[in-house]
């Protein structure tokens, strides 16, 4: 059966790490994102946020609300299972964000690829891995 046609105009991954507030500094103080939205907990600490720049937009959950929504989804929420792959368009734009990104945990160093790309991998606050690559 054949797929109908229809758009899709964004895709905005929600992470769920144990504590807001760190991954959304990461990008807002580092990266220059903008914080768009924000859900403070009964304690006054983010459990939800998310960043915006250019047509890049993350979102962020804590486990802890995740969970207080429905218990039922506790173990399912162990280990990380997604990994952000964002595209720069320039070797400088590569650059400064790897500047800008300097003492994050580096899980693969910048390398070229066989595929035509220049990457590097970090490891932001909440755990997830961050790639940034640009097509050489």
């Amino acid at each position: 059966m054949p797929v109908p046609s229809y758009a899709l105009t964004a895709l905005a991954p929600v992470l769920i790490v144990d504590a807001v507030a760190p991954s959304v500094e990461f990008w807002t103080d580092r990266l220059g994102f903008v914080k768009e939205n924000e859900v403070p907990g009964a304690d006054g600490k983010l459990i939800f946020a998310s960043v915006r720049k250019d047509g890049v937009e993350i979102m962020y959950q804590s486990r802890g609300s995740v969970i207080a929504d429905d218990p039922t989804v506790a173990s399912e929420l162990t280990g990380r299972s997604a990994a952000l792959f964002i595209t720069v368009p320039s070797l400088r734009d590569l650059d400064t964000i790897e500047r800008q990104t300097e003492g994050a945990p580096v899980v693969k160093s910048r390398h070229d690829t066989f595929y035509g790309t220049t990457e590097f991998y970090i490891r932001e606050p909440g755990g997830n891995v961050v790639g940034f690559s640009v097509r050489r």
